[in-house]
């Protein structure tokens, strides 16, 4: 009776799987992403974005969809951008650096928005605090630690005077830091000078208007200067003018030194954020912004030989 009612059984299972219909399959996640320029720091912090969400188990091409646009710079490329990315109707979409941030924060508060290399998302206005964001944009900062940053200066350096201040004049980003900066310099006894640019061609013209005017010159985390860092190396390099940077890439493309947040793991801090998000978990009003936790030192070995200059020991 028992081998009977088990073979009904069986034949019943394999009845339903062969009637029962298909399931549909489930639609990809969709994932938009604005970034303002190519530079080291910036592909970083995206390609750490995109490997945190495959470790969580969100793979391109498989359950999600990511669509890159990269604006090159141009603020007109990110309002066009930050269209398309809404009218595509993503479930999500992440922004880098700031102005690509405010481009797509300006033109929807609906859709989930996260961003990253941000100084500063209060000040920008993309949220309403830091603390608590109460909009649909939170994320990631990359505020670096600007005193510390005058005080490796100081030490490398004791006896500089006189520092040239380089960034973008439409950064908003950039005067947030440089005023951190320039309070560190006040404690420190240094002097300072202003050196702004508006576009990429006034870079080199600016960095030679300041030799002879400081012995070192500081940059923070600046998209443009950062693009153009190469330039303004080997402009200051010639003239034996170090140049104390704001985050690892710029070292790597010709900065003398810095200490600052890791963009690849920024990205993937933000990549987590973006899975509570996508699973329901969290909102972006109520996520604060985060930051990291450490920063790295980094130094140009190659460069500070060309100018002459040892490191410390213990550094």
């Amino acid at each position: 009776m028992k081998k009977i009612v088990s073979t009904l059984m069986i034949a019943a299972l394999c009845l339903s799987a062969v009637t029962a219909k298909p399931s549909k399959k489930q639609k990809a996640i969709k994932i938009g992403v604005i970034q303002l320029v190519e530079h080291s720091a910036l592909d970083a912090n995206y390609k750490g974005f995109v490997d945190g969400l495959a470790e969580a188990g969100y793979v391109d091409g498989k359950n999600i969809k990511i669509d890159y646009q990269n604006a090159q710079g141009e603020q007109a490329n990110c309002v066009t951008i930050a269209e398309k990315l809404i009218n595509d109707r993503d479930d999500l979409i992440f922004a880098i650096a700031t102005p690509a941030a405010q481009a797509v924060a300006n033109l929807t508060q609906k859709t989930p928005i996260l961003i990253s290399s941000v100084t500063d998302p209060e000040s920008a206005k993309l949220v309403k605090s830091n603390k608590l964001p109460g909009t649909n944009v939170t994320g990631t900062s990359d505020l670096t630690p600007c005193a510390a940053q005058m005080d490796l200066l100081k030490k490398l350096f004791p006896e500089a005077k006189t520092v040239g201040m380089l960034f973008c004049s439409s950064e908003q980003n950039s005067y947030f830091q440089i005023k951190i900066a320039e309070e560190a310099c006040d404690k420190l006894g240094l002097k300072y000078v202003e050196a702004t640019v508006s576009n990429s061609n006034e870079i080199q013209q600016v960095v030679q208007s300041l030799c002879g005017k400081v012995d070192v010159i500081y940059t923070p985390t600046d998209n443009m200067i950062a693009a153009g860092m190469s330039l303004v190396s080997q402009v200051a390099t010639e003239n034996k003018i170090p140049t104390i940077v704001g985050e690892e890439g710029m070292v790597k493309n010709g900065g003398l030194a810095t200490y600052g947040v890791n963009y690849y793991e920024l990205g993937k801090q933000t990549a987590k954020m973006a899975v509570e998000i996508l699973e329901g978990r969290s909102k972006p009003a109520d996520m604060p912004i985060q930051y990291l936790d450490k920063c790295n030192l980094s130094i140009n070995e190659e460069i500070a030989k060309k100018l002459g200059i040892t490191i410390p020991a213990d550094l």
